[in-house]
């Protein structure tokens, strides 16, 4: 079978999962649906392993495959087609999604098995990997962009899953609205890139370009299309300023939150730069735009992490500051580097939120740190399973994270210039990196056990008796639209703990598939995909690579022995910081106050415009003005015929007569 075949059937699978369970989600019967909505993910990986092998048996020129189905715009001479692109960057990143995807979709099949909409749950499930695997495997802009929006809806419908939370329908509403203003972005940019190549082909595009298609006075056109992209990515990805929906996002359940954060729609923002290389590689102010947006994102939200007590929320911000090291990776060519990482970034994200939702279960609900405490014996598994992902996090040798975010700091160092500062900035990201994460190990696992945790000791599994929302204490209910009574812990739950274990090998070992330097094998196979790029070629000097990786390892280290110090030998120091620090403090711990910015700025003055315009402009203006004056010009003329229509003949043939006279008179005076 040929490698663009596997490629439609790793559409069809996901596409086929959510109709089964879109349209029979009331018939199906126990956790039927879960496991269906997990077989067809799981089938989607098999393909793209198949479009894997297939691919690889072309020769590394012709690894660019393109597949249509059919024209549906030949008509009106575009050239959109429903077309995908197989190609190394394609493959890498459907085998990320459809692998990680496929183990959440698992680990769900317990954790949500107690939640009255557990089949519409999987079918919102399905649709989102389908949506997220049309958007990558697109080969023109018109599928990107469907594949785009696609997930934007997606990610509505399972942050608002609980939608009798008020919370919850507020942060997908929050997400949805910030992610269409990347929308925007998406289609303004390809509107800006067709003006000038006359093709929606992404091939055809880059071709063109290559070729002057911009021409010489087309620079100002392709920065405009590629900053508008970028804005795209921005808000895809949650870099600032368009990041606040993130945090929020963690309404939604763990599980939802695993996929979100680990393989599907903030990566997203990473493909699209990576993919549009050849033209950002022309645009190098909005190359250095996404670089500078890129470390801002992942130094802000460290800082963030550092205050926050929300174990999910904690996990979400290192997300953000994670992606933040991807965006300042492919936005300064380390291209490998930065799908590097968002490959390792993958396994050990979706295994600190599964982590966390086994916490979560066993603290029926409550997300709190300062609640928490002393888990380490009564969730031996989970604890194990988070020493591996805040070790991988924190880029300590030899788990994976060591490797993949070094590489991006490696490269960009080597850049010089300017660089140099994200170079520095970054090692200052990631020894926060460490200390922000075994904060918030330390503070859920040591310390004296709370009553939670003895119970599971005990052998009992703690449940609330009035289950409430973490987020603002509210007492709720557990029928449809409610959280389910309780959620499952990993120790009890072998669907959980298969999920958690693959992906603790992988955040231990995935590291070693490419070692700088040495092996070099995902350079290699994405080479294909990045032929013609100057940049690709950069490789690290060996006595930056030493210092950089000695010195990673260094502030890793040095992260997680004061995170100890500060919450485990001497726990009244953290107290001690916020009273010295407190205007910073209250800074990080109110989020740099993007939201109350955002606020100002554009909600009130929108929410004003719209008061206006329902109180002064409609009434007085549309409706007295120019409904009302057009209606009273209209009721005149009206009651002026109906004067004329007396009903007797003689006025008639007066009038007709008049007509005819004045017809003659006009024609006898241009003669």
């Amino acid at each position: 079978m040929s490698a663009t075949s596997w490629g439609w059937l790793v559409l069809a699978f996901p596409l086929a999962g959510t109709l089964i369970n879109g349209f029979g989600f009331k018939r199906l019967r126990g956790n039927t649906a879960g496991w269906i909505g997990t077989a067809a993910i799981g089938l989607a990986f098999v393909a793209a392993i198949g479009t894997l092998i297939a691919l690889q048996g072309h020769d590394p020129q012709h690894r660019q495959l393109v597949s249509s189905l059919y024209n549906y715009a030949s008509t009106v001479g575009i050239d959109a087609k429903m077309s995908i692109l197989v190609d190394p960057l394609s493959v890498w990143m459907i085998l990320i999604v459809t692998g990680i995807s496929t183990l959440i979709h698992l680990y769900s099949i317990s954790y949500m098995e107690e939640d009255r909409g557990f089949n519409r749950y999987f079918a919102y499930l399905n649709f989102f990997v389908f949506a997220m695997l049309l958007l990558v495997l697109a080969a023109n802009f018109l599928l990107l962009i469907a594949g785009w929006a696609f997930v934007t809806a997606a990610s509505y419908l399972l942050i608002s899953y609980w939608y009798r939370r008020r919370t919850a329908t507020s942060a997908g509403l929050k997400s949805f609205v910030i992610n269409v203003v990347g929308d925007v972005g998406l289609v303004l940019g390809t509107y800006f890139i067709f003006k000038h190549t006359g093709t929606l082909e992404m091939l055809g595009t880059f071709s063109a370009t290559a070729h002057g298609a911009f021409g010489a006075h087309g620079d100002g056109d392709l920065t405009a299309a590629c900053l508008l992209l970028l804005v795209g990515a921005v808000a895809k990805s949650a870099q600032i300023p368009l990041h606040t929906w993130l945090p929020d996002a963690m309404e939604g359940p763990t599980p939802v939150s695993a996929l979100i954060h680990a393989a599907t729609m903030v990566t997203a923002g990473v493909y699209l730069i990576a993919r549009m290389h050849p033209l950002f590689e022309l645009a190098p102010a909005a190359q250095d735009a996404g670089a500078a947006i890129g470390c801002a994102t992942l130094l802000v939200a460290a800082t963030i992490a550092l205050t926050q007590t929300d174990i999910k929320r904690v996990i979400a911000y290192s997300t953000m500051s994670q992606i933040g090291y991807m965006i300042m990776g492919v936005s300064v060519g380390a291209y490998a580097a930065g799908m590097f990482h968002l490959m390792t970034h993958a396994f050990f994200k979706a295994l600190l939120f599964m982590g966390a939702g086994s916490i979560i279960g066993a603290m029926a609900g409550e997300q709190s740190l300062d609640k928490m405490g002393g888990f380490r014996k009564a969730l031996p598994f989970t604890f194990a399973c988070f020493i591996i992902g805040g070790l991988a996090l924190s880029g300590i040798p030899p788990f994976s994270g060591f490797f993949s975010k070094d590489e991006i700091l490696l490269v960009t160092g080597e850049l010089g210039g300017w660089h140099w500062a994200l170079y520095v900035l970054g090692y200052i990201g990631a020894f926060m990196t460490a200390i922000y994460t075994f904060r918030m190990i330390f503070r859920a696992f040591f310390g004296d056990p709370v009553a939670e945790a003895q119970e599971l000791e005990e052998g009992h599994l703690h449940h609330a008796e009035h289950p409430t929302n973490p987020a603002t204490g509210e007492v709720e209910d557990t029928d449809v639209g409610f959280p389910g009574p309780h959620h499952a812990i990993a120790e009890r739950s072998l669907p959980m703990k298969v999920s958690m274990s693959l992906l603790a090998v992988g955040a231990i070992g995935a590291g070693l598939i490419q070692i700088p330097e040495v092996d070099d094998v995902i350079t290699k196979f994405l080479e294909p995909s990045f032929a013609g790029s100057a940049l690709y070629t950069v490789r690290t000097k060996d006595g930056l690579l030493v210092f950089g990786l000695i010195l990673g390892t260094l502030l890793g280290l040095a992260g997680i022995a004061i995170a100890y110090r500060v919450w485990v030998s001497e726990p009244g120091t953290a107290g001690r910081v916020r009273a010295r620090f407190g205007a910073l403090y209250e800074l990080f711990v109110n989020k740099w106050y993007f939201d109350e910015l955002i606020d100002a700025a554009v909600v009130r003055p929108a929410l004003a415009a719209g008061r206006f315009a329902r109180d002064v402009f409609e009434p007085r203006v549309v409706d007295e003005t120019l409904v009302g004056g057009t209606s009273g010009i209209v009721r005149a003329s009206s009651a002026a015929v109906r004067a004329i229509q007396s009903g007797f003949v003689r006025y008639y043939a007066a009038l007709l007569v008049l007509g005819v006279a004045a017809i003659g008179f006009y024609f006898l005076l241009q003669s």
